[in-house]
């Protein structure tokens, strides 16, 4: 990818407690990015947050053991990221999946 260039933002949103075989699934999904060569991921683990039950998850000391909120955010070009879209219907029992467009400016890595 280079900038400046359109692209799309696919932001997932689950629960930290949330598997696919075993495994989290904000891991399972973030290889598979990488598999696929997405052209980058990000996984943020939230403080506090609500979905579609309106169960209000938080980090604080005396809920520490509630499933936390997770947000992977995916960018790359629309066409791969439409590619991907399938996969994670596969994957994901729950959750929240929006998309958007963005402008790439900077894309960049230091040569080793």
């Amino acid at each position: 990818m280079q900038p400046p260039e359109d692209a799309e933002l696919l932001r997932i949103f689950i629960g930290a407690t949330d598997k696919h075989h075993g495994r989290p699934l904000y891991e399972v999904i973030i290889e598979e990015a990488r598999h696929r060569c997405l052209a980058g991921a990000t996984v943020l683990h939230g403080a506090a947050g609500f979905g579609a039950h309106s169960q209000i998850h938080t980090a604080k000391i005396l809920r520490i053991s509630e499933d936390l909120p997770i947000v992977v955010e995916i960018v790359d070009k629309p066409d791969k990221i439409a590619d991907f879209l399938p996969y994670l219907d596969q994957v994901m029992i729950e959750g929240l999946v929006t998309l958007e467009k963005v402008r790439v400016l900077v894309y960049r890595h230091r040569d080793s």
